[in-house]
């Protein structure tokens, strides 16, 4: 049994999504204490910026590469490795500035260079991948910034309907409202948001646990 578990928080301690990711492990590996978990963490190890030579090297003869273009492939072909040498995916991210981290935009944009992830391909079909996302705010339906969220739809685009992941979310809500002042009345339902996330990561770490198994 392999899990692979991708991080992009900034924050190292603190963290929601790390918190929450936390769950899920633990969740996964009471059931299955021997699995193996592979992990890339795009803050402390983060990835150079070759995409545009790993997107130009995808449309030149083999024989024809630069070392550089060579280079950048290789990096492209072991973070599609990574993915697809697991049972189980799990990424964890926050939402920065309304959208996706520059490090996880990034980290998708290699992995399309991969032929195996390029256009027209279904990589993950049926794998079941978890998205767990943290949210400074509020924005879900009535809240004033209904709508503003441009991240989760964008990676459930990319891992679901593009990769054709078996995807599951799990969402944490007003993570901010313990640092910021005006969110101060807010709390409650942070604390309630979170905690939830927690309950819904365990649950959904022992039904992976469960259906790898089988």
């Amino acid at each position: 049994m392999s899990m692979f578990r991708l991080d992009s928080s900034i924050r190292t301690e603190g963290s929601v999504s790390r918190g929450v990711a936390d769950t899920l492990e633990r969740a996964y590996l009471e059931q299955h204490p021997n699995a193996t978990v592979g992990r890339r963490d795009l803050v402390a190890d983060p990835l150079p910026n070759v995409w545009p030579v790993a997107a130009f090297a995808g449309f030149t003869p083999e024989d024809q590469r630069s070392d550089e273009q060579r280079a950048a492939l290789d990096l492209t072909r072991q973070l599609a490795d990574e993915v697809l040498g697991a049972d189980v995916v799990v990424i964890a991210t926050p939402l920065y500035n309304f959208g996706v981290p520059a490090h996880l935009k990034a980290w998708i944009d290699l992995l399309i260079t991969d032929s195996r992830f390029g256009p027209g391909t279904s990589p993950l079909a049926g794998r079941p991948v978890t998205l767990v996302i943290a949210r400074g705010g509020g924005y879900g339906a009535g809240t004033p910034r209904e709508g503003w969220d441009h991240a989760t739809p964008y990676l459930v685009r990319i891992l679901a309907d593009v990769w054709g992941a078996d995807l599951t979310l799990v969402e944490a809500e007003l993570t901010l409202a313990p640092v910021t002042p005006a969110m101060a009345e807010l709390v409650p339902l942070a604390e309630a948001s979170q905690a939830q996330a927690h309950e819904r990561a365990s649950e959904v770490g022992k039904a992976l646990a469960a259906r790898t198994a089988a």
